[in-house]
């Protein structure tokens, strides 16, 4: 109960209130439930209730989670760990593509009692004999039908395959295909099916708005918000704990009040910051999601995602910071050009639909700054040491015969501290030398076709998370019967190199570039268009490994 104390938790959702009790009771548990409903408090919570650390790590995990993409492997295996923050004894090791081995080799050497990995890593380090799943007691697929949709089927099957048969299982998945309902049926015989509908909604007084920056450009647009938005106090979210840090102090350094709070701080150095934000001391408080759990500040007015989040469930529970106790808020997210997904994402959750807005420009930041000067010169009219003041310079501009306007400005020049009271216009950029339309790109072949079943979105998946591409990175993809062909951009020896050992269909790819044999796949090799090192030969004993997410 204190973990979730401490990190903000207050009411079970739909998906926690009805799942938990069930996986308590030790039921198998088939949840159908949208992204950001909560379903990884709703698994892990009951889960880490049942582990038995008396058990040592050294006997092999107790709980097995698999998760189609190395981001929601990282992020549930960072769950695990906060709602397990007063266990110490625990250990979780996240395993997936596109980190060494040696870390994952270690841990599992010493001993971990949870393991959330991608199917394919999982298959990796089981063809090692480097995962041992005899002892498991619990099986957890999350986002199943996404597995299932990237092509891990034949993965997933293989790995349940070699579970105890009396293990507890949990299936979370936002659709049931037939596909999914056999695994539930042959692995989770009786589980019970718990469907909720998606949805997390944000509160109607919360005025939500996204700005497209670029990275470069964050603290500039961040700097430009604070100065044009009327704001009482303001919470700007971060990623990482450096970047509490960093943003905090290029805020400083611009002249806002701004301090920065995370896991590192101590809990006496939280509360006095808190307490500063509370009393006005404090206008700026730069978090991350877990130091910001449970924060409640009726003053915050404005909440700023520096760095939008990747989940839904987190910016539901970030936004809430502001809009308290009846008031009205604003929350306002940067997003980059590569996180227009996460846009959508958390507009498809929310039922909500977020309205661009511009960034402030030049000119809108210094009207405003007029606007806050000449109030401030209103302000002052009215304090009691004006009479003085007014002899005082009197008497100045009469002895050095100056006009009072220009002694006036001096003393404003004074009051800006060196700073000048306008921005100015950014240069102009060069202009861009012409660019020939769209990525060049290269044709490349892979040792998967028709006849191992392989489809587009398999290849694609593949490669992108293998070897870091992107998806724009992809041109046409033609499969033929024994192999396929793939445009691509040039690729690095480091990206061939780590897509070597990629397998589609459990089928060794074999990337290489088209040496542009004749259409229609019968090259001087036959059907398959001349030899290569994937040959037939290696398709008579598959071994039902598949890339991975990663």
């Amino acid at each position: 109960m204190q973990a979730l104390a401490d990190v903000g938790y207050e009411t079970p959702s739909p998906i926690q209130a009805r799942a938990i009790p069930l996986l308590l009771q030790g039921r198998h548990v088939v949840g159908l439930a949208q992204t950001g409903t909560g379903k990884t408090a709703a698994f892990a919570l009951p889960i880490l209730s049942h582990i038995d650390l008396s058990v040592p790590a050294g006997s092999g995990p107790q709980v097995l989670v698999l998760a189609p993409t190395r981001e929601l492997a990282l992020q549930v295996a960072e769950a695990f760990g906060s709602y397990a923050a007063h266990l110490p004894d625990l250990r979780v090791l996240p395993v997936y593509g596109g980190q060494g081995y040696g870390v994952q080799l270690s841990a599992l050497r010493r001993g971990v009692h949870v393991v959330v990995g991608t199917p394919g890593r999982v298959m990796d380090h089981l063809e090692k004999g480097t995962l041992d799943l005899s002892g498991l007691r619990h099986v957890v697929l999350d986002e199943a039908d996404e597995m299932l949709n990237m092509g891990f089927a034949e993965d997933v099957e293989t790995i349940l395959a070699g579970t105890p048969e009396d293990k507890q299982v949990a299936l979370f998945s936002a659709t049931m295909p037939p596909a999914i309902r056999r695994i539930a049926e042959q692995h989770a015989p009786g589980a019970e099916q718990v469907t909720v509908q998606g949805g997390s909604r944000t509160a109607a007084n919360v005025t939500q708005r996204y700005l497209f920056a670029p990275w470069p450009q964050k603290v500039d647009a961040l700097t430009r918000i604070l100065e044009v938005e009327t704001f009482d106090a303001a919470i700007v979210f971060v990623r990482t704990k450096q970047a509490t840090e960093e943003v905090a102090e290029k805020l400083r350094a611009r002249g806002f009040s701004a301090a920065a709070i995370n896991g590192d701080i101590v809990q006496q150095q939280r509360e006095r910051t808190v307490e500063a934000l509370r009393s006005g001391a404090l206008d700026v408080l730069v978090a991350t999601d877990v130091a910001a759990r449970g924060l409640d500040v009726e003053r915050v007015s404005h909440v700023i995602n520096f760095d939008i989040p990747t989940d839904t469930e987190a910016y539901v529970h970030r936004i809430g910071r502001t809009g308290r106790a009846g008031r009205s808020g604003d929350a306002i997210s940067f997003v980059t050009p590569r996180e227009k997904h996460l846009l959508r994402a958390i507009e498809k959750a929310t039922k909500q639909t977020i309205a661009e807005m511009p960034k402030p420009s030049v000119a809108d930041v210094n009207a405003t700054r007029v606007l806050k000067f000449t109030e401030s010169i209103t302000a002052a009219l009215g304090d009691s040491q004006l009479p003085v003041l007014r002899d005082l310079i009197g008497s100045y501009a009469a002895e050095n015969d100056k006009d009072p306007l220009d002694v006036a400005a001096a003393i404003a020049v004074l009051a800006q501290d060196g700073e000048p009271l306008f921005i100015e216009d950014e240069p102009e950029p060069p202009p861009a030398k012409e660019r020939p339309a769209g990525p060049r790109r290269t044709t490349w072949r892979i040792a998967v076709g028709k006849r191992h079943r392989v489809e587009p979105r398999q290849i694609v998946g593949a490669l992108a998370n293998e070897g870091g591409l992107r998806r724009g990175d992809f041109g046409k993809i033609d499969i033929r019967p024994n192999f396929s062909l793939v445009e691509l951009p040039e690729l690095s020896a480091q990206t061939i190199q780590k897509l070597s050992t990629t397998r589609i269909s459990g089928i060794l790819i074999d990337i290489r570039p088209d040496r542009g044999k004749p259409a229609g796949g019968k090259g001087p090799g036959g059907k398959g268009g001349g030899p290569h090192r994937s040959g037939e030969g290696r398709d008579k004993k598959p071994r039902h490994k598949k890339s991975d997410p990663r």
